[in-house]
């Protein structure tokens, strides 16, 4: 199985790509695709997958992404909003591999390279950005080009942010490591709600589940079962905080876990809390 990889191209007489969608539900998988990536949620609910991040989404979401980060946004099943949302993709020189150069856009450049790791936006900073891309949409090129850099430099001034994926590393991997790792995310994503089998997921990128371990450790600095481990606990605490009629045991079992006490502990070792303390430290909150 390989990454869904999408296919982004400009539309003539025009650097970068921005796209209002109106939507049954968000339906792309998981996937990756070299331009860094600004979304906005206008309607719909569910849960957006970063790296091995996960959160829920709603109606004001605005998160920046980097380039060859995995990601996809899931309509929770109750939600009957239609998925609205504004895209503007871009590549990285898509002003020039010298823009970013100049000393007045130094902030921007940094802001781009923290989106590696992802950044969602709250707060006043969100409000005022989701209302400087609807004025995108109906905009004239020049307008537009001019719109998107005021965009990025409020992103960069901004401190109302957080860092969805800190531990994902493609930035330093070479092309081909990225592309393999990747490979391995997007299966890990759509699968860590049952058993994976290691020599499964060793056969994706043709080598020996031995061989395959070693090559994931020093690639992205974790075990492999540590990454299997990170989206079942980060569901996890999303199940805990946001469906509060599961009971620990569902959720154990609905995050991938097929042992309560083994989800106990990896738990607690991973949030400092036991799933109930979890639980209760957010419905006092």
């Amino acid at each position: 199985m390989k990454p869904a990889f999408e296919q982004i191209d400009s539309p003539l007489h025009h650097s970068f790509l921005l796209r209002e969608f109106t939507l049954p539900a968000f339906d792309a998988p998981y996937h990756v695709h070299p331009e860094i990536e600004l979304t906005l949620v206008l309607s719909s609910r569910g849960k957006r997958f970063v790296g091995t991040h996960i959160a829920d989404f709603g109606p004001g979401d605005l998160v920046l992404l980097g380039s060859n980060l995995p990601h996809c946004w899931r309509n929770d099943e109750r939600n009957r909003d239609p998925a609205r949302s504004i895209v503007v993709q871009f590549r990285s020189d898509f002003v020039g591999e010298a823009f970013w150069q100049a000393p007045e856009l130094s902030s921007v450049a940094r802001l781009l390279e923290r989106a590696r790791a992802g950044l969602q936006f709250t707060g006043k900073t969100a409000v005022q950005v989701a209302d400087q891309m609807q004025a995108l949409v109906g905009a004239q090129p020049l307008a537009r080009l001019t719109g998107l850099l005021s965009v990025l430099n409020g992103l960069a001034t901004s401190v109302e942010f957080q860092v969805l994926d800190a531990g994902y590393h493609a930035a330093a991997m070479t092309a081909a490591d990225c592309e393999r790792i990747n490979r391995v995310y997007v299966y890990v994503a759509e699968h860590f709600q049952t058993a994976i089998r290691l020599d499964e997921v060793a056969r994706l990128v043709h080598m020996t589940p031995q061989a395959f371990c070693r090559y994931f450790k020093k690639t992205t600095r974790k075990t492999f079962i540590e990454l299997v481990n990170d989206y079942r606990i980060r569901y996890a605490s999303e199940l805990l905080t946001g469906n509060r009629d599961k009971t620990v045991a569902e959720v154990c079992f609905e995050s991938g876990f097929g042992n309560v006490s083994h989800f106990n502990n990896r738990f607690k070792l991973a949030m400092g809390q036991s799933p109930l303390q979890y639980r209760r430290v957010f419905e006092s909150v």
